[in-house]
Formats: C-alpha cells, structure tokens, sequence
C-alpha cells in the first residue's frame, strides 16, 4: 500500500473530474431523473449491535440507491468517465464484467441515457441477479468461472467484445479508478459530514476496491488518524496481503458474492489501508440473519460481512469509538441461495443461523 504522505499527495493532484455534474443531479429537493437518486444515503446507527460492542456501528444504506446497491455510484461515475474521454457515443454499447450489481447499476444507466448494455458475469452468480439484469434489458452472457490470468475469465471476455464493435466502451470496473473518484466525490464527503467528522474507523468489503480506497482517501486528507479497515471473505488473497504482504488466500471460496479478490487492482493501488479483518462465511451469514431479526434489515451477505467486520474493529479498538460501513444491497437478490435451508446446509452453514431466526429459511 501506498504510504500516507503519497496518498493525500495524489488525492490533491487529482482535480474531481464529475463533481460539477453529480451536484447538478442533486442540486435541489426534486432530484433529476434516475441519475439523480444515486448517493446522498442515510447513516444508520445499528442499535442492537452498537449496544453489544460499546462503540457506535454506523451503515450506509446502499440499498437505497434506485438501482439497489452501493455499485450504482461507480456505474454512474465510469460511464461519466467514458462520456467526458469521448469513448461512446449517442446509443453506443456499454460492456462490463462482474458479479451482479454494477452491471445492474450500468443497465438503469443505459436505460436512462439511451445506451445499450451488454455484461460478461461468472456463471456462478445468484440466478436473481441474472434475472434483474435480463429484465433491465441488458444482453447478459454468463461464461465458467476463470481466474483473471486466464484469458478467458470474464473481464477479459467482456474487454474483448468491446474492442471487437464500433462506438462501444469496456468500463473495466476493476481498474478504471473512476470507480474509486465515485467514492472520493461521494461517499466519503457523505460520511464525513453525517458524523460531523466523528469516525474512528471505516470497514469494508472489496472486490474492485473501489469503495474501500475512495472513502480511505477522503477521510484520511481530512483526518490521516482515521483507520481504513478492509474486511475480506473466505477465498480472497487481500487479508494476506494487507497482513503479510503475500497474495495468498485464506480459505476457500465465499457464499459472499460480488467481494473478496485474487489481485491487487488499480483501484487499491495508491490508497493507504491500516489493516485487515478475516470475515468467515459462518460469521458473515450469522449477521445477516441478525441484521435481519434485531435491526430489520433485509440483507445480503456481503452487507453481513461488512457488519461482522465491523464488530472485530470495535473489539479491536475498544469501546466509544466510531465504525463506519455499509449495507451493499438487499437479500432479495440472493433468496434463492443466502436463505435456502438445503443450500446452507450443503454449505456447513445452517447452524451459522440462530436458531430462533430459522423461520426465515425456505426449503
């Protein structure tokens, strides 16, 4: 990771390139179309969990974001990115590769200013995301799962297509840091003026990096004490890395989706990162069923792992300070798969569920 001095270096360097734009969205109480409703999230004080840890775990609402997640802020910023470099223009084709949501996030963009969307996703992904996408109107094209030195892991597919037809864009979420910008302009102004300056700690999971290295580098030009955590699933190599400095993973694959990751991107590269949390997938599901019966929200499990990472900090720095994280997106779109008694069961996670919120599952 880059050191603290170069981070805010950089950050200062780089002038926001759709800042101008994002706040004539949101300019007034009325916001402009569909554009307009992304970010500005409520700061949620999690009660129930706060109350077990003596520290107040504060979440972004996500999910409140028109397109259901907390990817709809880079979707918003890498087609911008692609508008201002000239890179597509009027009804080209947007092309991407991911697990779900920033597709989802692309295919309400495209339908809001006329482009044609077409997304590469591993083939592993819940059917429901699948389903979204295809309704969106997106040309959705699952391939087998590949790491990314593979050249036919789905990015580089997704790469391919793109250069492959006239007037279209590879928006390349990983590692086109316009990704991050969306959480340097956005989220991390969020959650500073929502806590009025008052966070110790930020947590988050990472798959392109994106949200973790943004809000880092807001927060840490505002106040260089305040520790960026990044929490990671069953599976990924960044818990090693950010420990040991090894790409080595920890575990196995994850029911998480969409977060964990087997290299560095662009989009970490450059942010100051203080430590790392492990998070199990038996800890993940725990909270999101926690999530769901002591807080009433309806979760996925990366917003459960955000939340369980969230609890290891505060243990971590004892009690009365501030963690901020978030909650991703909703569980509706892992139905099929997070709450299904056979699934968790096949997994060695049903007895990750307390028992007295059972009741939730579906055979």
């Amino acid at each position: 990771m880059a050191s603290k001095g170069k981070a805010v270096s950089l950050l200062r360097q780089t002038q926001p390139i759709f800042s101008r734009q994002f706040q004539r969205y949101q300019s007034s109480e009325v916001r402009q179309g569909f554009l307009g409703t992304v970010g500005n999230t409520p700061l949620i004080y999690l009660k129930k969990i706060s109350e077990n840890t003596g520290c107040n775990i504060l979440a972004k609402a996500e999910f409140l974001n028109s397109g259901g997640s907390v990817k709809d802020r880079a979707a918003l910023f890498l087609i911008k990115d692609a508008q201002e470099k000239g890179l597509i223009g009027p009804g080209g084709t947007v092309v991407e590769g991911t697990a779900g949501n920033t597709g989802i996030g692309l295919a309400h963009m495209c339908l809001a200013l006329g482009y044609k969307c077409v997304i590469y996703m591993p083939n592993n992904q819940s059917q429901e995301k699948i389903d979204a996408l295809t309704t969106l109107g997106a040309d959705v094209r699952p391939v087998p799962v590949a790491p990314f030195t593979d050249p036919n892991n789905y990015n580089h597919q997704a790469r391919r297509f793109a250069e492959s037809i006239d007037n279209a864009v590879w928006t390349n979420q990983f590692d086109n840091t316009a990704n991050r910008r969306a959480h340097i302009e956005t989220t991390g102004p969020e959650i500073w003026r929502q806590t009025d300056g008052k966070v110790d700690a930020v947590t988050f999971g990472t798959g392109t990096g994106g949200t973790l290295a943004g809000v880092s580098m807001y927060l840490k030009d505002r106040n260089p004490n305040i520790k960026a955590i990044l929490a990671d699933p069953e599976g990924s190599v960044l818990f090693n890395y950010i420990k040991h400095g090894k790409l080595e993973r920890t575990g196995t694959g994850s029911i998480t989706e969409g977060i964990g990751q087997g290299r560095v991107t662009d989009n970490l590269k450059g942010a100051v990162i203080d430590d790392a949390v492990h998070v199990t997938d038996w800890n993940a599901v725990e909270m999101t069923f926690r999530l769901l019966h002591e807080e009433g929200f309806f979760v996925g499990a990366s917003s459960g792992l955000n939340v369980s990472a969230a609890l290891q900090v505060a243990q971590m720095l004892g009690p009365g300070h501030t963690i901020v994280t978030c909650l991703c997106d909703t569980g509706q779109r892992y139905y099929a798969k997070l709450f299904s008694r056979e699934v968790l069961e096949s997994r060695g996670l049903l007895d990750s569920v307390p028992e007295q919120y059972r009741s939730s599952l579906h055979d």
